[in-house]
């Protein structure tokens, strides 16, 4: 393997969190290039790894044989050094808390989809989490436009895993990476159809009841056009989102229950950036662009304009140009919205 010189990173730049280590544990992962991080999670309450990030760790270093030093919960420096290139095959990973199954995929995901193999992956920890990409946003959102671009996945929720007790399950079959073609999404997407889904986990029916009323009245949405599910076993949770179907995007948008919070108030929390998104008239919105950039960057081609890149994007794009010669080009359009490009 060839020697490449280390990459040192302050975990505080930019968003500060775990979006910085888990792009790179990809990148090194998939380069072949050590790191060395200190400050890790800097800008958090609790800084530092948590079970989750340390998953994260694990399951890129399992992929590539890494040598790591720090890596253990509470751990706010690690070095990160590839022993050989990343290898396609079978994975499984527990994160053994409520953490994200999304976020620890989204760290191995980019390398194994670059892979001339199949691989698949099983992950265990939580599905629905406030903070982090919920599983149908992976479904009908991310995975569909990266098949675009010639990585290609399907997910699969096995189990549902609600915050705090988490015990879900997802998986995911990883084809050999194909031709694919240039992300070009640079134009206004008129939408073509908008639905809204209500999970209901082991709590009173009112609250799926009083969360349509507000898709109804507020959202806009018909009958016809709100589902809701209930799972009357298994653990206890609610989430509600909405999609909104813009050409080959799909846009989708959480409201999370959590203990406390009024039903009405999920449900406006996935209508607020809905609303807000549609008005730009763009396909792509700033949730779909973080987890976008970095195929971008492994593609070397591509743009996309964005209602509104927030600082994870741009954050992002600082820690990608570490391990890859590319350069992001952003041009401002209206609004709040930009148009990425990456060469």
């Amino acid at each position: 393997m060839k020697v490449r010189r280390l990459v040192t990173i302050d975990g505080t730049c930019g968003e500060g969190g775990g979006q910085v280590l888990r792009t790179a544990l990809s990148l090194a992962a998939l380069t072949g290039t050590p790191f060395g991080i200190e400050k890790i999670r800097g800008r958090r309450r609790t800084p530092g790894l948590r079970q989750q990030h340390l998953t994260c760790v694990q399951a890129a270093a399992a992929l590539c044989a890494a040598r790591v030093e720090g890596g253990k919960v509470g751990s706010g420096e690690l070095l990160f050094r590839p022993g050989h290139a990343p290898v396609a095959g079978k994975y499984a990973f527990d994160i053994a808390t409520a953490g994200s199954t999304s976020l620890v995929l989204q760290t191995v995901l980019p390398v194994l989809a670059s892979l001339a193999a199949p691989s698949s992956v099983s992950l265990t920890g939580g599905t629905h989490n406030p903070m982090a990409p919920p599983v149908p946003f992976l479904q009908a959102s991310f995975l569909p436009v990266l098949s675009h671009m010639g990585f290609h996945a399907n997910v699969t929720l096995m189990r549902y895993g609600f915050y705090p007790k988490g015990g879900g399950q997802i998986t995911c079959e990883i084809a050999p990476r194909s031709p694919g073609a240039p992300l070009d999404l640079a134009g206004r997407l008129p939408v073509t159809s908008r639905r809204a889904a209500i999970l209901l986990a082991g709590l009173p029916d009112h609250i799926a009841l009083r969360e349509r009323q507000i898709l109804l009245a507020e959202g806009g949405l018909g009958e016809e056009e709100i589902d809701t599910m209930v799972l009357a076993q298994g653990p206890t949770g609610n989430t509600v989102w909405l999609t909104a179907e813009q050409g080959p995007c799909t846009a989708l948008f959480t409201g999370f229950g959590q203990r406390g919070k009024p039903a009405e108030q999920v449900a406006r929390e996935a209508l607020a950036p809905a609303a807000f998104h549609q008005a730009s008239g763009y396909g792509v919105e700033e949730h779909l662009a973080d987890q976008l950039l970095l195929y971008l960057a492994i593609r070397a081609d591509g743009r996309f304009a964005v209602s509104r890149l927030n600082l994870h994007g741009s954050t992002n794009m600082e820690i990608i140009r570490l391990f890859l010669p590319v350069t992001f080009r952003l041009t401002p359009l209206e609004g709040e919205a930009v148009l990425v490009a990456c060469r």
